[in-house]
């Protein structure tokens, strides 16, 4: 009878630690997908923030038709 109450006890830890690891993997993509996010825009902006400095250096050295 222990036996059983053991191994019971056992699968019940088993699948809280499957839990536990799943809500910690789905925490770990959110953030990923977050700081990927974030990063995209960072990008975006230095390139608009690029192009913007390209303009003026050509309008300021009349390279700009």
């Amino acid at each position: 009878m222990a036996d059983n109450k053991t191994s019971f006890q056992a699968g019940q830890a088993a699948g809280r630690a499957e839990e536990k690891s799943n809500v910690l993997m789905d925490k770990v993509k959110d953030a990923a997908t977050a700081a990927g996010a974030s990063a995209q825009t960072a990008g975006q902006k230095i390139t608009e923030a690029a192009g913007g400095a390209v303009n003026l250096v050509k309008e300021k050295t009349g390279m700009k038709k």
